[in-house]
């Protein structure tokens, strides 16, 4: 079963920028479509933004145009770049498969936290 590991969070004053990292085991990362997900405190988990095998993307609209999501399929390793951070983006990270939250059986890494100070 693949497996997630986020790195990269910290704690960054809005307006900065921050990138985290998600890198997977297993030799089906390059298949599979991926995506980053955030929890803040008190708040459900919600998809921030999604990108394809083949490298089509989308986003949530509160990260739309501050954040990039890519991969490096040769490295099993994701990214987002997330720029003109607010401190309304405060959450723990998450990476897993597209639908990830729809599924029962999901394993979830241990995430990375994301702190913007005002």
């Amino acid at each position: 079963q693949v497996q997630f590991v986020e790195s990269g969070g910290g704690l960054v004053q809005a307006g900065g920028s921050l990138r985290v990292s998600c890198a997977a085991s297993g030799s089906t990362f390059s298949s599979n479509a991926m995506a980053w997900y955030r929890q803040a405190p008190g708040k459900q988990r919600e998809v921030v933004a999604t990108i394809s095998s083949g490298g089509s993307t989308s986003y949530a609209g509160s990260v739309k145009g501050r954040f990039t999501i890519s991969r490096d399929n040769a490295k099993n390793t994701m990214y987002l770049q997330m720029n003109s951070l607010k401190p309304e983006d405060t959450a723990v990270y998450f990476c897993n498969t597209v639908g990830a939250l729809y599924r029962d059986l999901a394993v979830w890494g241990q995430g990375t936290l994301v702190t913007v100070s005002s």
